[in-house]
């Protein structure tokens, strides 16, 4: 179990790492995006041990990096909107 969370917390800031080097402008805060990876990680191995048992730390980090990408795409912003803390009327 320890070294199947320490894997996946690698898989995480992994995951957050290579998001902030691909798309720079895309990501609000650095350390959002990291921490983003790494809990989702946690959380995609956590629930997929589990589902499928503990014999399988393959399809563990395998699920923990499909959970990091799915929550980290939840992160991603267009560059060119701005966004303002004031509403527009309409």
């Amino acid at each position: 179990m320890v070294w199947e969370a320490l894997g996946s917390a690698i898989v995480g800031l992994g995951a957050g790492w290579a998001a902030l080097r691909l798309f720079p402008l895309r990501f609000p805060s650095r350390a959002l995006t990291l921490v983003t990876g790494l809990v989702a990680a946690l959380l995609g191995c956590l629930i997929t041990r589990f589902v499928v048992g503990p014999d399988n730390a393959a399809v563990t980090l395998l699920a923990a990096l499909g959970v990091a990408v799915a929550l980290l795409s939840l992160l991603v912003r267009d560059p060119r909107q701005r966004r303002s803390a004031i509403p527009r009327a309409a």
